[in-house]
């Protein structure tokens, strides 16, 4: 009977270690959960950040400004502009 109730009282005991192991895994696992998250969080804001520099940086005020600085472009006189109509007519001068 004693012999019985060693193999029990070992056997409990494993069983109980393995519940602290399973727990502290558990545990672990959720900080790492956690930590991903924060850094899931960190890149979409970083993301929305950059879409909004993006969107800032290629405004057509800002392209114009830089067309016109740098390369020294300008919009055309209505004087130069030449349309073509689809049937391959010019229309000089002003626009229809």
């Amino acid at each position: 009977m004693a012999r019985v109730a060693g193999v029990l009282l070992v056997l409990a005991m494993l069983c109980a270690m393995g519940v602290v192991t399973s727990q502290h895994r558990a545990r672990k696992v959720f900080v790492d959960l956690e930590a991903e998250q924060s850094d899931q969080r960190k890149l979409d804001e970083e993301f929305t950040q950059l879409t909004l520099e993006q969107s800032t940086w290629a405004t057509n005020k800002r392209i114009d400004s830089i067309a016109a600085k740098s390369l020294g472009m300008r919009l055309p006189d209505a004087s130069n502009t030449v349309i073509v109509t689809p049937d391959g007519e010019p229309v000089s001068g002003k626009r229809p």
